[in-house]
């Protein structure tokens, strides 16, 4: 993983570590897929809920209004809780493997708090979007 087993600081904008959350994601489900049909199918659902977070903040940054914006942050909200449902059933399912979840359920979880905080001050601010 690379964060922050290789010291790496978390970078600032959400888009990049969205990113690297998302490669780290792939660097994890690859060790799923020889633990059987079970785990393949679970690193599935994981790699599309944890690669759709990047992706929808990524099209939130060219939002054509301030619903479009909102809209698209709220589904990377959505994504995020997702992958962190699957990476907490995949720790729980196969134990040996809580150790390497744990910074990704982490990850997810300061994912799921920064999207949350963006959503909430589009929502609130009069401004947010005019200038998209």
């Amino acid at each position: 993983m690379l964060h922050p087993t290789d010291g790496m600081e978390k970078p600032f904008d959400i888009r990049d570590r969205s990113f690297l959350f998302a490669l780290d994601v792939v660097k994890f489900a690859k060790m799923l897929a020889d633990r059987g049909l079970i785990m393949s199918r679970l690193a599935t659902q994981l790699v599309d809920s944890g690669g759709s977070v990047g992706a929808n903040l990524q099209e939130a940054e060219g939002g054509q209004s301030k619903p479009d914006f909102i809209t698209k942050n709220c589904t990377a909200l959505k994504e995020a809780r997702e992958a962190h449902f699957w990476l907490r059933l995949i720790a729980a399912a196969e134990p040996s493997l809580e150790s390497k979840a744990a910074p990704l359920i982490s990850e997810s979880g300061e994912l799921i708090a920064i999207v949350y905080t963006i959503v909430k001050n589009a929502r609130n601010s009069d401004s947010r979007g005019r200038e998209l």
